[in-house]
This record gives structure tokens, sequence and C-alpha cells, in this order.
């Protein structure tokens, strides 16, 4: 029995390492070593009656038919020529589109691409496979007439400074359409120093002598391609995600939304809609007075064709009276998935970082882990900190296995002496192993739960290193410049490895020979595989298995297994 599980066990632990090395190597962009990829890149071709790539939403929920209410115009109002303004703030480099506004190019400052020679850029307005722009604008709801200004009306920039300056806390622009049919529209950015969150105040304008209904739609536009795979080719979610006020978060997959199989969510009073992506996302939320805050609003999806995809929110204005304006305040976020500032920001945008299905697990690590940084200040030592609460806290259980293991090692002669006098009768050295454990007292599986319990937090903690924007470039101490990262001279697993080994040698021998070898070989094999995870990972196992060392050579010792060992050495 103790043979089969200690096979189990290592089995287990092995192909669960197998798989995360696999899966690694797909993520840092290498080809799967052992098994294929589950979840290919989304690259579906435009249908056959693909509608052109305009994006606009179609307008729904008015008194009367709709019509091609929502289409786009034939023929866009009179305007200054198209502009492209750059903008320069603390967080930002963005670039802006006079045609409706649109947020074109966005770069993040302070964040760096892997190779660190060049900013994170989340928007961009290239070519399908990179296409990615933030749109706003509005939709007559009520009457098959002229169409109302969208994101492909020309509007003009209105005078300002385009760059932050030091000492200076928030920095607008503001861009004003000409009348289209009696609305005129005016849009204003809102920077803030050191906000990733970006004011956009909409203002309505009927310049006509009729009320009118107008819906306003704020959309993000992207291209499908899916990054590489993570842990048991499952992805790290990339694509459109709603949230309403049922408090229920969905995501809805590129390649489902391309096959039609996606419901939007309900319509809502409160909620948003974002495109989420590794370490990064956008959100469209409508918030900032009360007006807007209530407004009711619906959820759309749409496959443009050409692995490009939309999802947008689609608000309904009260009623605009001749002559009178309507204002409504929203909010861009694009920028880093910070777990803290996006709860902060809208209820359930934190949701937006995936932790997969070991959230129930990552997401209170994470919580544990950002409590200790913001103690520590770093990272690394925030990995070492949480594994020392984590072994107190398991402690006493630990110990007992410890101690199991340590009398399986101290009646490990006796267990040898048997089989080998007892190995042409099966049978009766099972019942004779059995009655050794009963008389010794000793739970040949006692020594199972502190793999078992380290196994999911060590899967856990691999989903919070690889979710958490906070560990991306993350330093520890001198040549570990990135916890989120392979260690670059393979310094913590060579130290992986010994004190894997180490352990080794603390534990029972297995009386069969073969079983005995393998106990050694596979913290060798393993090692191969810890070259090619993050740093922080490596360095949490390493805490790990010193710890376990020390307890168990205490226990060990306690027990006077330690001596009798070197004694037989």
């Amino acid at each position: 029995m103790n043979d089969i599980r200690r096979t189990i066990l290592w089995v287990i632990f092995g192909f669960s390492l197998v798989l995360l090395w696999d899966q690694w190597q797909v993520f840092n962009g290498n080809k799967p070593t052992f098994l294929p990829s589950s979840k290919p890149a989304v690259t579906a071709a435009a249908p056959a009656n693909a509608p052109a790539a305009n994006g606009v939403p179609t307008a729904s929920g008015g008194s009367g038919t709709t019509g091609n209410a929502g289409a786009v115009p034939t023929q866009a109002a009179a305007a200054a020529p198209r502009e492209q303004v750059n903008v320069t703030t603390d967080l930002f480099k963005a670039t802006i589109d006079s045609e409706g506004a649109t947020v074109n190019r966005l770069e993040l400052r302070k964040y760096d691409e892997a190779d660190r020679t060049t900013h994170v850029v989340l928007f961009e307005n290239g070519s399908p496979a990179t296409r990615y722009v933030a749109q706003t604008g509005l939709l007559n709801q009520v009457d098959t007439g002229e169409r109302f200004p969208n994101h492909l009306t020309p509007m003009t920039p209105k005078a300002g400074p385009r760059e932050m300056a030091d000492g200076q806390n928030t920095l607008e622009l503001s861009f004003e359409s000409a009348p289209v049919g009696g609305l005129k529209y005016i849009k204003t950015y809102v920077f803030h120093r050191g906000d990733y969150a970006i004011g956009v105040r909409h203002e309505v304008v009927n310049v006509s002598d009729q009320p009118r209904e107008a819906q306003l739609y704020m959309q993000l536009l992207r291209h499908g391609t899916v990054a590489a795979g993570t842990m048991f080719g499952t992805n790290t979610f990339t694509g459109p995600a709603a949230y309403t006020n049922e408090k229920k978060f969905h995501k809805l997959d590129f390649k489902d939304i391309a096959k039609g199989k996606v419901e939007p969510p309900p319509a809502a009073n409160d909620g948003w809609v974002a495109m989420v992506q590794h370490y990064f996302v956008s959100a469209w939320l409508l918030k900032g007075d009360p007006v807007s805050d209530q407004l009711r609003r619906e959820f759309r999806v749409k496959d443009l064709g050409d692995n490009l995809f939309t999802v947008a929110m689609v608000a309904t204005l009260p009623k605009i009276a001749p002559g009178a304006t309507q204002v409504v305040n929203s909010t861009l976020f694009a920028g880093p998935e910070e777990e803290k500032k996006l709860e902060a920001i809208a209820p359930g945008l934190d949701l937006v970082k995936d932790y997969g299905i070991f959230a129930i697990i990552s997401k209170p690590l994470y919580w544990l882990l950002n409590q200790l940084h913001g103690v520590l200040g770093n990272w690394g030592w925030s990995i070492v900190a949480l594994v020392v609460l984590l072994k107190a806290a398991f402690y006493w259980l630990n110990a007992k296995a410890y101690a199991s293991m340590a009398k399986m090692k101290a009646i490990n002669p006796k267990i040898m002496e048997m089989r080998e006098r007892l190995k042409d009768k099966p049978q009766e050295m099972q019942q004779e192993m059995m009655r050794i454990y009963k008389t010794e007292k000793v739970n040949p599986m006692g020594g199972c739960f502190p793999i078992v319990i380290q196994i999911p937090v060590f899967i856990a903690l691999y989903w919070v290193l690889l979710s958490s924007v906070e560990m991306r470039h993350a330093p520890w101490i001198l040549w570990i410049t990135d916890l989120s990262a392979p260690d670059p001279w393979y310094i913590l697993p060579v130290v992986m490895t010994a004190t894997s080994l180490f352990q080794t040698w603390l534990n029972p021998t297995p009386p069969d020979p073969m079983q005995a070898k393998l106990m050694w070989i596979m913290p060798l094999a393993f090692s191969v595989m810890f070259i090619f995870f993050p740093a922080g990972l490596v360095l949490y196992w390493i805490t790990n298995n010193t710890l376990s060392i020390a307890q168990q050579w205490f226990i060990n010792k306690r027990l006077g297994v330690l001596g009798n060992v070197k004694a037989k050495k």
C-alpha cells in the first residue's frame, strides 16, 4: 500500500508539473512540448454576408419603428479636415481621431513590453489583425430620418493644451460635431493625473425645433486573436465581457460570438462592458452623476467579420427638448488589471482579472499577498512571508504527517527484511505488512497530506503570478528583476533541486529498489521544468521546501530516526 501511495502521488505531482511546464512554454510563444494546444487562436474568416466593419449599433427600444436608424450615414456632415490629435499625460500617450473623436491609439507609459524596449500599446487603429479602438456616438431611436452624430461623424477639436504640464492634475480635450439630424454632439475627454480612468463627458444639444429621442452608445472594437494558452489548456480569458445589476459577470467568447451562440446580457439600470486581455483591460462605464448612473442600458455584441468584434453598451437618453442640452458622464478605463483599484472603480470590475477555475484559492492568496506587500513593500519577500504563514496555518497537520513519515522511516528496515523473506508469498507479505503497520501504529497514508495540500496551493499561486500585473517586471533581489519571468541565471531552480533532493533523503526509502531510484530521479527531472517557471513560483517552492525540511528534520531528530539513519549509512 505504501508503494501504491507513493506511485499515485508522484504520478499526480509529475503530471501537474508536466502540464504546467508545457503550457508555460505555449504562453511564452513556444510550441507545447508534450501536449498539443486544444484552443488555437481565433482567426475566424469573415462570412460571405458579413457586414461592413463600421460597427455602428442598431437603435432599439423607441416608441416607433427603428428602420435603418442605426445604419451608417451615407454622407457625413461638412466639417474641418480629419485630424489626429496627440495627447500626453503622466500615464498615457493617446491619439484621438477627429472622425467621431475616437481613441485610435493609447500607449501606457508606465508599462513596458516583455523586451522592455517599448511601452505597452493598448489601443491601435491598425490592420484587422491589430485593430482595437474605443468609440461612442448617438443613435436615432424613433424615426427613419437623418441619422445622429456617431463615431464616423467628422468632429472639430477645440483649442486647448494637449500635454499635461508638471503640477497639472487634469487635462481636458473637447470635440464638437456639426448638427446632424437636429443634434450637435460634444465629447470631452478628461484625463486625471495618476488615474487610468478617463472621464468622458457627452453633451447632446438639440438645435432643432422638435424634441429628439436619442440613444448614446459606447463600444469597444477589437480584433479576435486570442493569446496563447495557460495551464491545463485553459486560456487566460481574452475577449468581451459585461456586468449587470444582477451582479453577474458575463464572459463573451470570440468563438461563440462568431458562431452566433452568444446571448447578450439582459438590459439593466447599471453595469458596464469591457474588453479583457492578459494583464490589461478597457471598459466603458456610465457614472459621474445621478442621471448617468440610472440610465437604462442595453448590451450588444457583434461579429463585424474580418476577425473584428464589438461589445457595446447602449443607453436611452431622456427626451431632449428644442434648445436643451443633455449631459451624460461616463468613464473609459484603459489600463492594468490592478485588483484593488478595479474594485474601487465599479462593482464587479475586479472580475476581469481571470483566475480560471482556481479563483476560490487564488483570490484569497492574492489578497493575502497584497496585504503582505503593503507591509514589506517587495513582492518577492511577500511570497516568502506567504509561505511562512501557510506553513504556520498547517503546522499541526503537517507535523502529524511528518511524524508518520518519520515512523515509516524507522520501521523501514523491518519492512525491507520482511519483503525479502516473503517475496515469493505476496498475499502473506501483504498481511504481514499490515500487521507491522498496526503494531507500530503507523498510517502508511499519513505522509500524503503535505503533498496533497501543496499541489492546489502551488497551482493557485501559479495563476496569481500569471494573472497579476503587479508581479509583471516586479523585482525581488539582485538578479531577479521580474518575478513573473524565469530566473535568467537558473540559480533558483538549482537551489530548488537541492532542497528537493535533501527532502527525499529525509523521507522513508521505498523497499522496492526501482521505486527508491525513482524517488531520486523525479526531483532531477522536475528541476528541468522549473527552469521555465516564473521566478516567483520557484521562490515559493524553495521556501516551502526549506520550511518543510526544517520541520521534518526536527521531528525525525525528536523521534530518533535521524540518528539511526546516520548510523546505518
